[in-house]
């Protein structure tokens, strides 16, 4: 019996894990964009940062860089669209200074950039602009020192930097007790929208949140 629960359970976790992966929507047909930032010192104090000498070595200290920008459903997301579109590799190199991981490029269009219904120059080029449009905090540009403050104020940072915005189209998420990414709710007309549920879901728990510093 406990044989045959365990072989039941594996099954299960291998088809979500399928599922997790599999293709779904068709490109172009999505109701609004998410655009992902992560905050690199977070990333870069965890071992598979310490392994990245990309991102995390050399002279240049990251703080918020492109993690992607995802079509979204109201409920749900589209994924591995089926395309023809390819991404070539000038414009990966392209991308670097911003996305500062090869695979991370590859991936983004993989997954995402391939549901947008855009060329790869065409979707890089709306993320890049997306990311470029969000101004940074003087809070959050290259702190020195570890701080320990309320989760909303980070969105509250993000928002008086951006007057535009409206608070329910900014999200902070955490990983634990540390700052992990800044979310933004786009339309497809570029301009910031109130969040979908499932994205408001995800968002941070935590009463406070500790901002590592750029490192």
């Amino acid at each position: 019996m406990l044989r045959t629960c365990l072989l039941l359970c594996l099954a299960a976790i291998s088809a979500w894990g399928q599922n997790r992966n599999a293709p779904r929507g068709k490109a172009g047909e999505f109701d609004f964009y998410l655009l992902s930032l992560s905050w690199s010192p977070q990333y870069c104090s965890s071992p598979a940062g310490e392994r990245d000498s990309a991102q995390c070595g050399g002279g240049r200290r990251y703080e918020f860089i492109l993690h992607g920008l995802w079509p979204q459903y109201d409920r749900g997301w589209p994924q591995f669209c089926g395309t023809s579109q390819t991404l070539s590799n000038a414009l990966v190199e392209k991308m670097l200074d911003i996305m500062p991981s090869r695979r991370l490029i590859r991936h983004e269009w993989e997954k995402h950039g391939v549901c947008t219904g855009l060329s790869a120059a065409e979707y890089f080029g709306k993320a890049r602009a997306a990311f470029s449009g969000v101004r940074i905090p003087a809070s959050l540009q290259s702190p020195k020192n570890a701080r320990t403050v309320a989760t909303l104020q980070i969105r509250d940072e993000i928002l008086e930097a951006n007057p535009g915005l409206a608070k329910e189209a900014v999200s902070v998420t955490c990983a634990g007790r540390f700052l992990s990414e800044v979310r933004v709710c786009l339309g497809r007309d570029m301009k910031g929208r109130v969040c979908s549920a499932e994205v408001t879901r995800q968002a941070c728990r935590a009463a406070q949140i500790i901002v590592q510093p750029v490192r």
